[in-house]
């Protein structure tokens, strides 16, 4: 597997991968350590108002990323339905993270943090280190007793802006705002409690507030890409299939694939009163503007690994629309029905499902081989 990271892919199985992730992995432990999140005091002081630096550095790392990453999908840089998001699980989340937080102010750690304070040669980090991986053994022993919990409340892969309903763009600008007054807020608590200045400089505040205006401008100007942008970045790639007309399939093989063991999801987008009038059996109809489409991909990439699918329309025009649509979303297997269901009735009459033992059709077979999804990288969550 190849990992994607601009402006160069690294192969993690080689050597000059695993070099490439071991000097990450020690960039950021020593990051860790020279915001003094290897002794366990600072960290624990955050939960008594004392020391806000854990919440103001991952707030600036969150916020940093956020930014820069939606700035980068934006303006075409970055596929962001291929960037790993971990699923959400609510509830089991929401449990999950007052554990660790009850764990995180007794110990004074979390699990990175505690690795960096060990390499450091802190005995309490050992000790933690030491909990951390009983209780691994321990969860992965009695996962079993609370599997459906576990498993429960399982939105995928659920961002703010769906959450929201509203534009990335305008959710970056409010966590920005929602950052900036939450860094003022403690810096006045940690003053108080803490019995010490505000640590950061007025100028150097207003300054990276003021970058981060800039570029949250930009992302709200540049709008996030939508489905023909997304075509546009493998269409140099892709478009051949259509010229070559490799990815067109006649009724009769789509026919021997719908009474084949084959998973096929096929995706009708007619216009509503040519659905009505005819459309072939079990078919799932998406509308014509094809917007359904598009919020359904999430729903289409979650289909068993091998599924075909195919785009079914009057005619090819819609359907090869829908078919640039799913490729641009990196989803594999994808066909158009050659001449839509007016071919269809052209080959089979107006029958919905007819019986491929009634009929010696003669034709080019395109599928031969079924691709392997490529799926987002894997996410999980945590803390540094």
């Amino acid at each position: 597997m190849t990992v994607a990271m601009a402006p160069f892919s690294i192969d993690p199985s080689t050597m000059g991968g695993w070099l490439i992730f071991l000097l990450l992995g020690v960039g950021f432990g020593a990051t860790l350590e020279m915001a003094g999140f290897s002794y366990a005091p600072n960290l624990a002081a955050q939960f008594y108002g004392r020391d806000m630096r854990v919440l103001k550095t991952m707030f600036s790392a969150i916020v940093t990323a956020m930014i820069l990453t939606f700035l980068s999908s934006a303006v075409g840089a970055l596929d962001f339905r291929m960037v790993g998001v971990a699923t959400t699980y609510l509830w089991p989340g929401i449990v999950g993270g007052l554990i660790m937080g009850a764990g995180f102010v007794i110990g004074g750690f979390c699990p990175g943090t505690s690795l960096a304070a060990a390499a450091t040669g802190s005995r309490d980090a050992l000790v933690y280190l030491a909990g951390l991986i009983i209780g691994i053994f321990g969860f992965g022993e009695t996962v079993t007793w609370f599997e459906g919990f576990y498993n429960s409340s399982d939105l995928g892969r659920f961002t703010i802006p769906e959450w929201l309903g509203i534009p990335t763009g305008v959710v970056v600008l409010i966590v920005v705002v929602m950052a900036s007054g939450v860094f003022l807020l403690v810096e006045r608590i940690e003053h108080r409690l803490g019995s010490r200045a505000m640590r950061t400089p007025r100028r150097l505040a207003l300054g990276l507030a003021g970058a981060a205006a800039a570029l949250v401008l930009v992302t709200l100007i540049a709008q996030q890409p939508g489905w023909e942008d997304h075509w546009e970045m493998v269409a140099a790639d892709e478009q051949v299939l259509l010229d070559n007309h490799d990815v067109q399939i006649h009724p009769g093989e789509l026919l021997t694939l719908i009474h084949a063991d084959a998973h096929i999801v096929m995706l009708d987008v007619q216009q509503q009163t040519s659905f009505d009038a005819f459309h072939i059996e079990g078919v799932r109809y998406e509308g014509s503007d094809l917007e359904t489409l598009y919020s359904d991909v999430a729903d289409l990439m979650a289909e068993p690994p091998g599924t075909i699918y195919v785009t079914v329309g009057e005619d090819e025009q819609l359907a090869t629309d829908a078919w640039r649509l799913l490729k641009g979303e990196h989803i594999p297997n994808v066909y158009v029905l050659e001449g839509g269901t007016s071919g269809w009735v052209d080959t089979f009459g107006s029958v919905a499902d007819p019986d491929p033992a009634k009929y010696t059709l003669d034709y080019e077979h395109k599928i031969t081989e079924v691709a392997e999804p490529t799926a987002p990288p894997a996410a999980s969550g945590g803390c540094g």
